[in-house]
This record gives C-alpha cells, structure tokens and sequence, in this order.
C-alpha cells in the first residue's frame, strides 16, 4: 500500500506540474484570446496551436513516468483528456494520436506499449465527444469518469494482451489504483482553464455596462445629428474608453474625429481609406493591431466596427490608439455593444427628423390651404361691404388682418388658448360676413380656462364644421364651441347643426388615413393624439356632427412633447 500511495503521489506530482503551467499559459494575452473564443471560431492555426501544446504535456507525461515492470504511471491520458473537453474534437483526436504513437514508439515491444496506444486514441475521441455532447458545467465530472474508464480499459487490454498472464496482472496489481485515481485530476485542470474561460461573460457585463453608459451620455446628441454633435458623440466616448482618438464615417466621408491626428483631417469632406471602405463593403468588423496609420504614423491599434441602419450599413464608429495591441477582447465586446446601441439610436434620430419634416410639411399644407381658400372669400365679403357697410368692411378688414398675421407667425411654440379663440373668433366674423344670417356661433367657455396649447387646434375644426357642415346645408346653420372644465380635464367640443359628417370619414379618420380632402382634420387629430394620449372624439349628430378633444397633460409635459418632435 505505501509504494502505490507513492505512486499516486507521483501522478498528482505531474498532474500539478501541467496545472502550474496551464496557469502560467492563462495569464498572457494570447491563450487568454483563445480561451475567450467559441471553439467554433477558432483558426486551423489557433487548433493547431492548442494541439501541439496538450500534445506536448501528454509527451511530457510518457517521459516523466515512473516505470514498473515494463509499464510507465503517467499523465498522458490527463492531457489528452483537458485538451479535448477544452477545445474540442480535433484537439482531443490529434493528441491522443500523437501522443499515443509516440507511447507506442519508444517502447514497441512492451508489454503495455499497445494497449496504451489504444486508449490514448480512445480518450482523445472519448474527449471531443464530452466537448460536443455533454453541458460545460458538467465537463470536469464527466471528464474524470471518462479519464477513470480509459485508464481501466488500459488496465483490462493489459490483462488481455500481455503474456504471460502474470506479468500483465502484476502490472495491473501495481499501476491500476494510481492511474484511475490520477484521472481527478483532469476536473482540476477543466475547471482552472473553464475559469478563465468564464471571465469573458464577467467581461461582456461589464463592458455592457460602460456601452450603456456611453449611450446613455450621448442620447441627447443623437436628437439632432450634425458634425457638432457627432463631434460630441467621439469626445465622450473617447474620454471614456481612454482611446486615443475616436471617428465616426459616413459610407463616403469622414462626419467626426476627435483626438490625435485631428489637424490631419478634412471633417466632412475627408473621403475614407481603402481599409474603411473594406469593412464598409463587407459589413465585417477590422481590427489592426500593430499597424501605423499613412496619415497618422503614431497611431498603431485601430478597429473599425460598421453602423447598420435597416439591413444596411451606413457608417462606421473608428477607435484608434497610439500603442499596439490595445485592441483587446473586453475593447472589442465594448465596442461592438456601443455600435449597435449608436446604430438604433442613428435609426431612431432619422426616423424621428423624417416624422418631423411629414408634420411641419403637413403643418404647412394645412397653412396654405387655409390662407388661399379663406383669403378669396375674405376679400369677396369685404369688396361687397365697401359701399354698404363701410364700417363691418373696416372691422372685417382688421380680422382678416389679425388672423393672417396669426398664421404668418405660427411656430412650434405653446400659445394660450384664448389666443387661439380670438384666431377663431377673426375667422368666424370674416365667416359670418359672407353667410349672413344662416350661420350663428354660439361660445360655451369657462372664464378660469388658463391653458396652454399648440397653435392651430381649433380653428381647422371650426372650419370643417362651417365648409363641410353648414355650407351644405339649404337652411340656416349653428355652430356650438363649447371649452369646459371636466374631471379628466378641459374639453374642447365644435358641434354643428350641419350637414352631418359621414362614418367612411370617420373610419378613415380612426385609421390615420386622409378622409377626402380633410386635411385638416387629420392633421388635428394626429397631433391631439401625440399630445394627449387620445386623438379626436367624431360623433355623428341628428342633425350635425359633434367633434372633440381632452386636454389633460400639464401645460410642462406638453411643452416636453412638443419639444420632443422638433429635437
């Protein structure tokens, strides 16, 4: 019992001795890389790399064995088995083969030299499986089962195939408890390089988390992309990821560059390298390492990650260091993470300026539907007033006067709502002049109304319910605007007696589809709907059509809103 125990002391011995060194290994940048790799990714040089390592540690372990009647205790099958879990098939099969030969060579005739040779190739194919097939939280249990099987099927072959019969089994009786207990130590070695392999989901949290960050702080600047603020955008995350220099590319020119090599470049007009338009073209991310840059010599580390908006790539986000190798796993994970972030919120800004221009073209469609319709009758009620009624000319000509400039000086601004009733109020007399008796207005409005609202809110519906209601009617026509306090907040409510509006308008209305030649209408209830969290109320009346608004934000989170669509 105390020479086996010694020899299994000499197994755990080696067993330690490739532990210290696979530690050592796990410390310097390069087998850290292939580590922090899927082993699907890895190159044929990488694998390769990897095999003639575990090869040479399963060498090692054949020429530090110790000898026992022609039979060698040793960690071969340790190493075989690591290397396989760790990396795969390709790594296990060649090692065990390698590995195994060179078992079989240096001892040809010996009474083990077969058997070893044998299960050296089966741990190897034993080990690539464990690698495809069997969950990585349980690769160190398993792999020291496995290790134990192969070392006991070396035992059964060396039963079965050395001659004579007793010294195969004198063999056994000495070597067998050490070889399959030593095979534990194949968990120790799995579970020391799995750690380090584990620090890259530690790494990719936490390189995440500064991606958010940096988003977070150049949120603002995306609400309005141009050269400063892109310039903005490369500052913050060059201060925050300590890089050299930052730049972001459009798919022909260079938008923004900040840092080292600045003077050297036209922004905005600069066209990019043949490298850039590489990744461009191939939507690939580059890395160079330890390049120098023609126009920036002192710059040796760059990588260029491409910006993808809808499938297609529009840009690119540059990071440049004067050092080689500073293009790191965890850099790469960071860098990665934040362009996909810039991609959505690029996506997002442009979506947000092209619903802008549709608004403020839509705004001032509605503006010059207004001005010419209205301007003809205006001048046709006020020209048949001259003679006969030279003071409701006089008047009318100061409503017309008073609502052209209220149009003229329509903004993105908040307006009170009395402001806008007296826009109205223009609008109705010049009405008023031209319908005569058939049509009366009647005004329901709270005196304590204090409320804040965007121009052009109101008067589009009294329109509809004067051109498209009254008009059309034989008889004499009224028209109700109604603003009143509610619970749910200030209702603003135009009723008319009219023609009454039909369903298709209003189920058109309902889908954001342009009812007829409404344009007003919709455009009305896109905003309410923007703004207060629910469009227009149509109702259909017997007769007329009542149409409705609830104003129920604070005048502040209005004014945000309104903000948010002209950022």
């Amino acid at each position: 019992m105390p020479h086996i125990f010694d020899m299994l002391l000499a197994v755990f011995d080696r067993a330690a001795l490739m532990l210290i060194c696979l530690f050592f290994l796990t410390r310097t940048p390069l087998f850290r890389k292939l580590l922090h790799k899927e082993n699907e990714n890895h190159t044929p040089l990488e694998l390769a790399a990897v095999t003639a390592i575990f090869s040479l540690f399963a060498i090692f372990g054949t020429l530090s064995g110790i000898n026992v009647e022609g039979s060698l205790i040793n960690v071969r099958t340790i190493a075989i088995m690591s290397g396989g879990i760790l990396f795969g098939p390709w790594v296990g099969i060649i090692t065990g083969l390698i590995s195994g030969t060179h078992r079989f060579l240096i001892d040809i005739h010996g009474p083990t030299s077969i058997p070893c040779l044998i299960t050296s190739i089966t741990a190897g194919f034993l080990s690539g499986y464990i690698n495809k097939k069997v969950k990585k939280a349980l690769h160190w249990k398993v792999g020291i089962i496995a290790g134990m099987l192969c070392e006991t099927l070396t035992m059964v072959l060396i039963l079965l195939m050395a001659r004579p019969f007793s010294l195969g089994l004198d063999i056994v009786m000495n070597i067998a408890a050490p070889l399959i207990l030593g095979a534990s130590s194949i968990g120790l070695i799995v579970l020391l390089v799995q750690s380090v392999e584990d620090e890259k989901e530690v790494i990719a949290a936490r390189q995440a988390r500064l991606a958010l960050d940096i988003a977070n702080k150049t949120l603002p600047y995306f609400r309005d992309i141009n050269a400063d603020s892109l310039a903005s955008i490369c500052r913050i995350i060059r201060e925050d990821i300590d890089a050299d220099a930052v730049a972001i590319t459009d798919t022909r020119n260079i938008l923004a560059y900040v840092g080292v090599g600045a003077d050297e470049y036209n922004i905005g007009h600069e066209s990019l390298s043949e490298m850039t338009k590489a990744s461009l073209e191939s939507g690939v991310i580059t890395v160079r390492n330890n390049d120098e840059m023609d126009r920036t010599p002192q710059i040796h580390s760059l990588i260029i990650i491409p910006l993808w908006e809808k499938g297609e790539v529009t840009g690119s986000l540059k990071i440049y260091y004067c050092d080689p190798h500073r293009i790191t796993y965890s850099l790469k994970v960071m860098a990665i993470g934040l362009s996909q972030i810039m991609s959505t919120q690029m996506e997002v800004s442009r979506t947000e300026q092209l619903r802008e221009m549709a608004n403020k073209a839509e705004m001032r469609a509605l503006q010059s539907k207004i001005n010419p319709h209205f301007l003809f009758n205006a001048l046709n009620a006020i020209s048949s007033s001259i003679r006969a009624r030279p003071d409701v000319a006089r008047q009318l000509i100061i409503n017309l006067s008073r609502y052209l400039r209220y149009n003229l000086e329509l903004n993105d601004e908040l307006i009170d709502l009395r402001k806008e009733l007296h826009q109205v109020q223009d609008y109705i007399a010049i009405e008023q002049a031209r319908f005569g008796s058939k049509l009366t207005v009647i005004y329901d409005i709270d005196d304590d109304i204090s409320v804040k609202i965007p121009s052009l809110l109101i008067q589009p519906l009294v329109e509809n319910a004067i051109v498209h209601g009254i008009q059309k009617c034989s008889g004499k026509g009224v028209v109700v605007i109604s603003v009143k306090h509610q619970a749910e907040g200030i209702k603003v409510s135009v009723k008319d007696t009219g023609h009454g509006i039909n369903q298709e308008t209003i189920d058109r209305v309902a889908r954001n589809e342009m009812p007829g030649n409404k344009i007003g209408l919709l455009n009305v209830h896109h905003r309410v709907s923007l703004l207060y969290g629910q469009g227009l109320t149509i109702r259909r009346l017997e007769p007329g059509t009542d149409i409705s608004f609830v104003i129920n934000h604070a005048p502040a989170k209005v004014t945000a809103a309104i903000q948010s669509q002209t950022a």
